[in-house]
């Protein structure tokens, strides 16, 4: 078995050092971590063909170990981690836990500060803050698809969470399915 280089640490010791990012870029150090669904991207109503980026935790809210699972499967993979924040809101950093090689070669001018020792980048973004949508409309009219890639795609998912609070991974997409028409038969018949 080959050395890969670097070691992740205890997510507490990563969150340590996200926080001290966080505070020498002046904004809030305290974490309020969100996954895809809650982020809500709709069309600017200032610039036609853009996208304004806003956040909700009441329509899918997270369990309090969503973030360690999440972290400790992104730790598997040899890709990099990266501890993302979105903006400000309630005197917190809105951040989003990402994982892909695809941030392999992202650095400083890319706005990410790079932990080579541990294979994880922090972006710690701009001051400014990101709109909380409480409106479940706005919620359920969210573009989830038809827009330009951007760095959050590559976060983890509360239904992914799910599952491997269920069985112990992932699921792969052919098992999604039986799982859905289980789920929907047991809706019918009133076990659900």
């Amino acid at each position: 078995m080959t050395n890969p280089g670097y070691k992740r640490p205890a997510l507490d010791a990563a969150i340590t050092e996200w926080q001290k990012v966080l505070t020498a870029h002046q904004l809030p150090a305290e974490p309020l971590w969100i996954f895809a669904e809650n982020l809500c991207i709709e069309p600017s109503p200032i610039t036609t063909g853009s996208f304004s980026f806003g956040f909700q935790t009441r329509f899918s809210p997270t369990d309090e170990d969503a973030l360690a699972i999440a972290y400790d499967h992104f730790s598997e993979p040899s890709a990099r981690m990266v501890f993302y924040r979105l903006g400000s809101a309630s005197g917190k950093s809105v951040c989003i836990l990402l994982c892909d090689p695809w941030f392999e070669e992202k650095g400083t001018r890319d706005g990410y500060e790079r932990h080579d020792e541990w294979k994880i980048s922090f972006r710690p973004g701009h001051p400014g803050d990101i709109e909380e949508v409480t409106d479940l409309k706005r919620w359920v009219r969210r573009i989830q698809r038809d827009r330009a890639f951007h760095d959050f795609d590559f976060s983890m998912a509360l239904a992914t969470i799910d599952e491997i609070k269920m069985h112990g991974r992932p699921l792969l997409p052919y098992e999604r399915m039986p799982q859905k028409m289980l789920n929907r038969l047991r809706m019918i018949l009133g076990q659900g």
